[in-house]
């Protein structure tokens, strides 16, 4: 089984592309568990298999999660299987990737950089409360594309020099809270200045902090404009993967296009031996 291992400001994802091997699409679950897992495997946030366009994109993208649930979309994985259907050959005109939540079409700026169009906010809940041990959280929940990848926006004061553990805790209360009932991605921010903050995301389904997350972001830079706290169009990201900034275009009827510019970069590429991988 080839694989390639890539990651876009920190998160990373294995690659498997399932037109050229024939893995049933009931494995992928399983295969994703096993394969993500750090130390026992090649280790990774997530899996991401290509397979046939259904809808006449270049490819369709499904996403596997550490723990081995599906997700619907992710904003860093598709500018690296962006970058990968271009130099793979599959497309070099036109990007388009097919996705659960939606297609996502990827313009390539330079050999790593791409710029991809997240899918419209469907759900946008603002100045909302949550309570967690007694103490009680603004936040604005966002759903992205449809159906809809639950998060919601968090300011938090201090995460230049967090305590990691406490706010890992907080993290995965919030992302399990009642008041989510499909769960919820987690973002806490700090304002640096008028248009770049601090982002930490909690993300469902890797059940950690990551590196970096796109539809996060996203969300993120969506909230910000939405409540006044963006001055201008563009909001740069710093997240402890590196950088990802988030350019937002109002349309005629007031909605917001969110797209989603970082750094890609190609890791490994080879063939998976793990002998505990069983009949996979």
């Amino acid at each position: 089984m080839i694989f390639y291992k890539m990651q876009g400001a920190g998160n990373d994802f294995i690659i498997i592309n399932n037109m050229k091997q024939e893995i049933p699409p009931e494995k992928y679950s399983g295969l994703a568990k096993r394969l993500c897992t750090r130390k026992l495997s090649i280790g990774a946030d997530g899996l991401m298999v290509v397979e046939k366009p259904q809808k006449g994109g270049a490819i369709m993208m499904r996403l596997f999660n550490a723990d081995g649930s599906e997700a619907e979309m992710c904003g860093n994985g598709a500018r690296c299987i962006s970058r990968y259907v271009y130099e793979e050959g599959i497309d070099r005109e036109h990007i388009t990737i097919e996705t659960i939540a939606g297609d996502v079409v990827s313009e390539r700026l330079s050999k790593r950089s791409y710029k991809i169009k997240l899918q419209r906010a469907g759900v946008i809940k603002e100045g909302r409360t949550v309570e967690v041990a007694g103490k009680k959280y603004e936040y604005t929940y966002i759903e992205l594309g449809n159906p809809g990848i639950p998060h919601i926006v968090v300011e938090m004061p201090g995460l230049k020099d967090p305590d990691k553990e406490k706010l890992r805790v907080l993290g995965r209360q919030l992302r399990y809270h009642a008041d989510f009932p499909k769960g919820t991605n987690v973002n806490f921010y700090e304002t640096l200045d008028s248009n770049s903050v601090l982002l930490l995301t909690y993300e469902r389904g890797v059940e950690d902090f990551t590196f970096a997350c796109g539809t996060g972001s996203g969300s993120t830079a969506l909230s910000l404009k939405l409540g006044g706290k963006l001055q201008g169009n563009s909001l740069k990201l710093n997240v402890p993967g590196g950088l990802l900034i988030v350019d937002l275009k109002q349309t005629e009827g007031g909605e917001y296009d969110l797209y989603l510019t970082g750094d890609t970069n190609f890791i490994a590429k080879g063939e998976v031996l793990d002998e505990d991988l069983g009949s996979f």
